[in-house]
């Protein structure tokens, strides 16, 4: 079975060769430490991190899984000490304030890292996801009495942190949850409810868990505009951080689930445990999208990291399986039958992975760097411009990366035939782990909804004209090009074409608002599709520079040219599918009646 290998060539291919992180890096307020020397050292020691230490544990902690005991739950073997080395290596706090501790590099490179990190092991991976969110959460709405106790400890990873949205009766409609908060004589509050699917609820890896909460104060109003912030940790202490008594937060149980069996997916009782107000009263939600969006954009590197596992893993395979001749001729003479990579349907199965593991790369690097410019640019119109991009894209990543990541890991598994269905391959595992991601931190169908409904509608198609801007200004750049042409004048006409159905359906919205909804999920696909495009041509456009210019590397550069023709001629067709059914509209996906739906 093939170990997990960080993909430090093709990260380094994105980040300096596609998107300029070096330039941009010394262009941001307190960027200039992220040199180039920084940059590499850092990705090599984290790499090395992930493939001797993160991945051997990837199959036991799956096999193991998380063992509840009494309202306390422990991790797989080897978690406890794979953790503290993580923490004492200093990797939670690379991107941290400095006044708390951290080292203040920006936030682009901490998420590189929980790509890799992902890719190597979900499950312990996804104990420090939520990490980078509730420090973002207080930098943005807590006092600085909470920022001095909390934000620190989990800068240095001591204590860890939840989100606590979910419960039993409301999944995505927060306007419907239940969980209370009551005013303490102290000025604090009794939290009590019941949160489910909090991942890292409970757990044996830190001294303390901080729970971000939404609640709801008895005053408040209905639905969403009533709802509350909180800080509940799983220990109280005092402002110096020395723990004291036990909160009382429980887990209930841990959820038997399909995949990501290492992370502890907790049922989370809140019996009057004192909480603080985080941000203002009845504000809640909004201050909480902090948290979600950092959220949404980690499971979009989940979905790149499944996507990148189930390539390496299928591709080693398939240079070593042998089966059957090629129909154009035998590649293998001194075998018995050639490898399974000579055969055109491996071929298709292998460069789908490929030219979605790579391109969700650029995208979510290109993410990144975006809220790299809204945090740390001295330029208002950058920041805003970065802001307009981030609300863009995000939906389009969560959704669309975690979809495509899905879909490679189950072609992984496929590329091994009968093998991949059994457990020593690892591919089983891949594919039940990248499941979770297309649900958790809001569905494909919330995710395009807050896409097509909140974003584009309600801007009445200006966002989509901001990043179709991008694709127009690089096509003009590279128009003197005559090998990038047959890329480039695709990717114009859909970028038009973008922008026309857009503001088709915001019209035909008007008469019928199901129009909306009807279109979400191939409007987000189809701009997911056209995003790769502009990304794997801006990759194009870089390898062939190098060939040109007779680079050592021919064999890598070849590689992404040719990956990004099969994207262009295979995959991305799959836009007209999408256009289809958006243009088909809504009247026969809701003209049954509810109840002549039968079985």
């Amino acid at each position: 079975m093939t170990d997990y290998k960080a993909p430090l060539r093709d990260i380094r291919f994105a980040i300096n060769e596609v998107l300029g992180y070096q330039e941009h890096y010394a262009e941001l307020t307190g960027g200039e430490d992220a040199n180039a020397e920084m940059v590499d050292a850092i990705l090599e020691a984290f790499a090395k991190y992930c493939e001797q230490v993160a991945a051997p544990l990837n199959r036991s902690g799956d096999e193991e899984g998380c063992r509840w005991h009494n309202r306390e739950v422990f991790t797989p073997a080897g978690f406890i000490e794979a953790y503290q080395q993580y923490t004492k290596a200093g990797w939670p706090s690379v991107s941290g304030d400095s006044n708390f501790g951290g080292q203040a590099l920006p936030s682009s490179l901490s998420r590189i890292l929980g790509g890799m990190l992902t890719a190597a092991n979900t499950g312990l991976a996804l104990y420090t996801s939520a990490q980078s969110g509730a420090i973002d959460t207080l930098a943005s709405h807590g006092t600085q009495p909470q920022r001095d106790l909390y934000e620190r400890r989990l800068i240095d990873g001591s204590w860890n942190a939840t989100m606590c949205l979910t419960e039993p009766h409301c999944g995505t409609d927060l306007g419907l949850l239940r969980t209370k908060a009551e005013t303490n004589s102290d000025g604090s509050y009794a939290i009590s409810g019941t949160k489910i699917f909090i991942t890292g609820g409970e757990h044996d890896l830190t001294e303390n868990i901080v729970h971000i909460v939404l609640a709801r104060l008895p005053d408040a109003p209905a639905g969403s505009k009533g709802i509350s912030l909180f800080i509940v940790p799983k220990f109280l202490s005092d402002s110096a951080g020395k723990l004291g008594q036990r909160n009382p937060v429980f887990c209930g149980s841990v959820e038997n689930k399909m995949g990501i069996k290492a992370s502890a997916t907790c049922v989370m009782n809140f019996e009057a445990a004192t909480g603080y107000l985080l941000g203002e009263p009845n504000r809640g939600l909004m201050a909480m999208f902090t948290f979600m969006n950092a959220s949404r954009i980690a499971a979009s590197l989940q979905g790149e990291a499944h996507a990148e596992l189930g390539f390496q893993k299928s591709l080693a395979y398939s240079r070593e399986r042998l089966q059957m001749r090629s129909l154009s001729g035998v590649k293998n003479p001194t075998g018995p039958a050639d490898p399974i990579i000579a055969h055109p349907d491996v071929r298709r199965m292998l460069l789908t992975q490929k030219a979605f593991a790579e391109g969700s790369r650029l995208l979510n690097c290109y993410l990144a760097q975006q809220q790299d410019l809204l945090e740390l640019s001295s330029n208002p119109a950058s920041r805003k411009e970065a802001s307009a991009l981030l609300d863009f894209l995000t939906p389009i990543a969560k959704a669309f990366v975690t979809e495509t990541g899905f879909e490679s890991a189950n072609l992984g598994l496929q590329c091994f035939g009968g093998h991949g269905y059994i457990r020593e391959w690892g591919m089983e595992q891949n594919l039940r782990d990248a499941r979770i991601a297309t649900l958790y931190e809001g569905t494909t169908g919330i995710q395009a909804l807050d896409l097509l409904q909140r974003k584009v509608v309600g801007s009445q198609g200006k966002i989509v004209n901001i990043f179709c801007r991008q694709i127009e200004l690089f096509c003009r750049s590279k128009n003197n090009s005559q090998a990038l042409q047959p890329l480039l004048s695709q990717l114009e006409s859909l970028s038009s074409e973008w922008q026309a159905i857009t503001q088709t359906i915001i019209e035909k919205s008007k008469a019928n608002p199901d129009e909306i909804g009807a279109a979400s999920v191939n409007y987000l696909m189809y701009s997911g599709y056209i995003c790769l495009a502009f990304f794997w041509t801006k990759a194009a456009a870089v390898a062939q520079q190098h060939l040109d210019a007779g680079t050592p590397e021919p064999d890598f550069y070849r590689a992404k040219l040719s990956t990004a023709k099969f994207y262009f001629d295979h995959l991305l067709p799959r836009t007209r599918a999408c256009l289809a059914s958006i243009e088909a509209g809504a009247d026969s996906m809701m003209s049954l009646e509810q109840d002549h739906f039968q079985f």
